[in-house]
């Protein structure tokens, strides 16, 4: 695949999406990013502005986030658009990576969790790089499986946490490097 013929799907916040956009466009993948009105964003570049309507298409129960990700977001208001902003991007990307730590009851860490569990649902490639213990790992019949991923799809989903560290840019870099060659 060349990068020519990928488009990668973010929302451009701080972080791993910043850094997704940023290596894509260093390789020269299209990217869309996600964002509607009031969501802090670092890359606004390629930027699609979801309105109400169109973040209600990825609506979901609060109480089925809480279920799934084993925690619960209905304090948080503001959470419910992130969390339908995300849906748009898992719903245009085949191909899901994302930064973020894998817990033991097999979810990642925070508002990046819902990301993993779309992909889960979708059947989507799904890549996870844990910069806790530095590795990627893939969803497999129902497992996290240590893997070294390649860009292999038309669309990917690109996103994760919010607090990068080297590890998580570092790995990054090296998935496209990976894909596309340095």
């Amino acid at each position: 695949m060349k990068p020519g013929d990928v488009t990668l799907f973010s929302g451009g916040a701080r972080g791993a999406e910043a850094a997704f956009g940023a290596v894509a466009e260093a390789h020269g993948v299209a990217q869309v990013n996600y964002t509607f009105l009031g969501h802090e964003v670092v890359r606004s570049s390629d930027s699609v502005s979801l309105s109400d309507e169109e973040l209600a298409r990825g609506d979901v129960s609060m109480a089925e986030v809480s279920r799934r990700l084993h925690r619960d977001y209905s304090t948080r208001p503001w959470m419910r658009r992130i969390l339908q902003s995300i849906w748009h991007q898992v719903n245009s990307g085949h191909q899901v990576f994302v930064v973020g730590e894998i817990l033991g009851n097999a979810t990642v860490k925070g508002g990046t969790g819902w990301a993993v569990e779309l992909g889960k649902v979708y059947s989507r490639p799904l890549s996870v790089f844990d910069p806790v213990c530095s590795a990627w790992f893939a969803w497999r019949d129902g497992a996290w499986v240590e893997d070294v991923p390649r860009i292999d799809h038309p669309t990917v989903c690109g996103t994760g946490t919010r607090d990068l560290n080297e590890a998580g840019r570092r790995a990054i870099q090296d998935l496209f490097a990976r894909s596309f060659g340095a």
